[in-house]
């Protein structure tokens, strides 16, 4: 355990934590102390000057990231028969309807994302109560609840993601992996806060973007400058 301390304080030397970066160079600095044996996630945390409790200034959206996440995304296609070819051939993992609401039910959700049909949403919402708190709910505004199933695989397949503002203001979401280039990090970076920027509800008052962070998992956190981000 002191190893690591030792590892991590070496690792927070190499940048200045009072100091705000670009995108460009967190993104850098994220790789050189990123100590994990594994492929760690690099994530953001955005604070938005908004109230996530008013309807209004509710921040969520999708965005597919040039690079990917790094992650490999398992999809289950909740479809009618007529469908099911189409999510096949899109690459979705699991692909059915009753007999995965029915496994559902039974407390099985080893997917990542779930992709429907509104023809099916009756079925699929009576699964609120286990698919709501898991992230997993498909969505019409996500995209995930769509009859044009094949691109809707394909896509969460391609490193599209969805993120929403939690009860705190904040964004967290995945930008990549420590073996990504500094390059494709910031391009993934850049893409999600351009996106979460023109999301701004016009009843927002204040400055919009109040503090970006960048880390991979059990890493320091970068502070990232905002005014590249303020509208």
């Amino acid at each position: 355990m002191a190893t690591l301390t030792k590892k991590r304080k070496a690792a927070e030397a190499k940048f200045d934590q009072s100091k705000a970066y670009t995108v460009a160079e967190a993104s850098k600095i994220v790789k050189e102390i990123t100590t994990t044996k594994f492929d760690a996630a690099v994530d953001l945390a955005i604070r938005l000057g908004v109230d996530p409790r008013k309807a209004n200034q509710m921040v969520r959206g999708t965005v597919t990231l040039p690079h990917g996440t790094g992650k490999v995304l398992r999809v289950l296609a909740l479809v009618t028969p007529d469908k099911e070819a189409e999510a096949k051939a899109a690459g979705a993992d699991y692909v059915g309807l009753d007999e995965y609401i029915d496994k559902i039910k039974n407390g099985w959700t080893d997917v990542d994302v779930i992709i429907t049909m509104p023809s099916v949403m009756g079925k699929v919402g009576a699964l609120g109560r286990i698919l709501g708190p898991r992230g997993l709910m498909p969505n019409p505004k996500t995209g995930t609840v769509t009859m044009d199933v094949g691109k809707a695989v394909t896509d969460s397949k391609g490193g599209k993601i969805d993120f929403k503002v939690d009860k705190a203001g904040i964004i967290h979401a995945s930008v990549g992996k420590a073996s990504f280039t500094a390059d494709k990090l910031a391009e993934n970076a850049n893409e999600l806060l351009n996106t979460i920027v023109k999301l701004k509800p016009s009843s927002a008052k204040g400055a919009y973007v109040r503090s970006i962070f960048m880390s991979s998992t059990m890493s320091a956190g970068i502070t990232i400058e905002t005014k590249a981000f303020s509208s």
